[in-house]
């Protein structure tokens, strides 16, 4: 089976630019379109005031949208990196699971591929990871990666 579209979900962590990479690579493999999603959630509005009080004029650095654009900016370096040609970069704001699910139904993903972070640990099992998340909600298929070690 070719993939026509692959979403991978990333924070801006390392672990997860893991993730955008091999899906990146399997983008490139296939042809398909590559869309990099992001899910953000807003500041508290006493977080937000102390976080311009020290940064000044860079303040808009952690408002709204600009920290999920900015990982998005960094992930598709890793993407291009990677092979990936065709990238579509969405941050959205909600919660991690329900925007990657939304947004490979909205770009109609044939794969959705996100970091084994917290899979194996006792918060994961407890509350639930975003990789497990996905999995038991996507339409689509979904590839977990290996890309912290134990899960963590």
């Amino acid at each position: 089976m070719a993939y026509r579209t692959v979403l991978v979900g990333t924070d801006g962590s390392a672990s997860s630019f893991r993730a955008v990479s091999a899906a990146a690579s399997l983008a490139a493999a296939t042809g398909a379109t590559l869309v990099l999603a992001c899910a953000y959630l807003p500041m508290r509005e006493s977080t937000r005031v102390a976080a311009a009080d020290r940064l000044g004029e860079l303040a808009y650095k952690v408002s709204g949208s600009t920290p999920a654009e900015d990982a998005l900016r960094a992930a598709r370096e890793h993407a291009v990196a990677a092979g990936a040609v065709e990238v579509v970069l969405a941050a959205e704001r909600g919660e991690a699971v329900e925007v990657l699910v939304g947004l490979a139904e909205r770009h109609g993903a044939d794969l959705i591929v996100v970091g084994n972070r917290g899979l194996n640990s006792l918060a994961g099992r407890l509350l639930g990871s975003v990789p497990s998340g996905v999995t038991h909600r996507a339409s689509c298929d979904v590839l977990v990666v290996h890309t912290t070690a134990g899960g963590r």
